[in-house]
């Protein structure tokens, strides 16, 4: 007797777990979906720098190098602490290695800046330094977490105006929102695949241009989400 009425305990179980999941899918419902997006002008601005030490007889050491552009930035009111990390550092070994001392060496940094101009700046710098490696590495929005969340919130607002106008003329109301689901793609810093910019040294009676206050190319951000609401007579 017992066998059989396990069978039966569990086949009403799952009986009525259906019943319940149908009966929810039975509700009526209106699926609305929203999109939003805005542009942001990016605040953190990556710059790839590359500094090597010249295959010559006057050659100037990385180091040299280095301390020369640490003044040039710092004149620029740059935190090296900062904005500045040393990113690699290299040997060319295996063409100099039968040339003893005569080991030339790289490093390449990674410069944090905040605006199109203090770029700008950055590069006439590296210029006139003779440093020729250098290119644009990535571009992000600082406060992007803030604002994907007001763009979700915008969107979700949206969809529910959306659902409003499409229940008016038939004399319904929208209810409470029975599913959400965000359907947007999460934001991710843009790289730049852009060659290294070969910049010329400039003579020493050329007039130095002063760069442009031009911002770089704006940031794309956009929300979505997909909504059910039920509905009421």
């Amino acid at each position: 007797m017992k066998k059989i009425i396990l069978p039966i305990a569990a086949l009403l179980f799952s009986i009525s777990a259906f019943t319940q999941t149908k009966s929810f899918l039975d509700i009526p419902y209106l699926e609305t979906s929203a999109q939003v997006d805005t542009l942001v002008t990016p605040d953190k601005i990556y710059l790839n720098i590359t500094i090597q030490e010249k295959d010559s007889k006057g050659k100037k050491s990385v180091e040299e190098q280095e301390n020369k552009m640490a003044l040039r930035f710092k004149s620029l009111g740059i935190d090296l602490d900062k904005q500045l990390v040393i990113k690699d550092l290299s040997s060319n070994f295996q063409k100099y290695f039968l040339r003893g001392k005569e080991v030339l060496k790289s490093k390449q940094y990674s410069l944090l800046v905040y605006s199109g101009k203090q770029a700008g700046n950055v590069l006439v710098a590296l210029e006139q330094l003779d440093i020729a490696n250098a290119y644009l590495e990535k571009t992000e929005y600082s406060k992007m977490d803030e604002l994907e969340l007001e763009l979700k919130s915008r969107a979700v607002k949206k969809a529910k105006q959306k659902a409003v106008a499409l229940t008016k003329p038939l004399g319904q109301s929208v209810g409470k929102a029975i599913h959400i689901l965000d359907t947007s793609t999460p934001y991710y810093p843009r790289y730049n695949q852009a060659p290294r910019m070969e910049m010329k040294a400039m003579a020493m009676d050329e007039v130095v241009a002063e760069p442009l206050d031009i911002d770089f190319e704006k940031i794309k951000v956009e929300t979505s989400v997909n909504i059910k609401f039920a509905l009421s007579n």
